[in-house]
């Protein structure tokens, strides 16, 4: 799959920001093979993953995420992001 960039607004952004994390470190994780598993959340009308991968400060983080088509384009949109826990970073390197 060819991904064209990440699709960021006022929508998205406020709601990964607020979570402490920047949009370069959300970016970085995207982009370096994170691991990738379909979101287990209730269904919404879009389908949605959750991404887990660490920051260039050795930070793990979870993204939940869509795919967008904006004209011939395919954007990798956050829907929202948060630094893990310890027990959760526990369980993902088990």
């Amino acid at each position: 799959m060819k991904l064209n960039g990440i699709d960021w607004d006022e929508g998205n952004w406020p709601k990964c920001a607020k979570h402490g994390l920047s949009k370069e470190e959300i970016e970085f994780v995207l982009m370096n093979e994170p691991a990738i598993m379909a979101d287990r959340s209730p269904q919404t009308s879009e389908t949605r993953f959750n991404a887990i991968g660490i920051t260039q400060e050795a930070r793990h983080v979870f993204i939940v995420f869509t795919l967008r088509h904006k004209a011939t384009e395919q954007l990798l949109r956050p829907i929202s992001a948060r630094y893990m826990h310890r027990k959760e970073i526990d369980h993902y390197e088990q």
